[in-house]
């Protein structure tokens, strides 16, 4: 019974001052960072949105000349090989063993969308590690946090999600993700 914790976006572009920033980023990140001192993994695995440069990435960034609609369409962020992209200096990086890189191209939401380095896809990462339970942190909760810890659920894997470790874009939002959680059967705690 191997566990692992998914440390989701916690980049530039979603901390206060970026692209799409979530009130709470920074301070998340440093949480995060505070966490990992003495927390036990046999994995820990953080997610990048890497977006293309060129192009909507599948329609994920708002058409040139348009607005995003801030549900499908989104403001450009998270370029791959840009500041924005970087993972935020409040997170310590040396305890992440992997990085997972999604939205190539497309939306990219879950981290099981991503890729290692290599092409290994997550979901075969995860296996070849026997991972069998998974921690969800990281950013926005009520966006990327949902949905990975939603498709970890699917791949049928014992899912908690840390609350107090996560930010979301707004409280309703926030508070409507942390239901549907619950209602998918994933445990929400407030801490670890």
């Amino acid at each position: 019974m191997a566990r692992a914790l998914l440390v989701i976006d916690v980049q530039n572009d979603f901390c206060e001052g970026g692209a799409l920033a979530v009130a709470g980023g920074a301070q998340v990140a440093g949480k995060i960072s505070s966490y990992l001192e003495t927390a036990q993994y046999d994995l820990v695995a953080a997610s990048r949105d890497w977006h293309d440069a060129e192009g909507t990435n599948s329609g994920h960034f708002a058409e040139a000349g348009s607005e995003p609609n801030y549900t499908t369409t989104w403001p450009i962020h998270c370029v791959a090989d840009t500041d924005g992209a970087k993972y935020h200096p409040n997170l310590s990086t040396d305890k992440i063993d992997v990085d997972i890189y999604k939205g190539q191209g497309q939306n990219g939401y879950s981290i099981f969308e991503g890729v290692t380095e290599n092409g290994q896809s997550f979901a075969d990462l995860l296996s070849s590690k026997s991972i069998t339970e998974v921690d969800v942190v990281g950013i926005a909760t009520d966006h990327c946090v949902l949905a990975s810890a939603t498709d970890a659920k699917k791949h049928g894997l014992k899912v908690r999600v840390i609350s107090s470790l996560t930010a979301g874009v707004s409280a309703e939002s926030t508070e409507q993700a942390i239901d549907r959680m619950i209602d998918d059967g994933i445990e929400v705690i407030a801490s670890a």
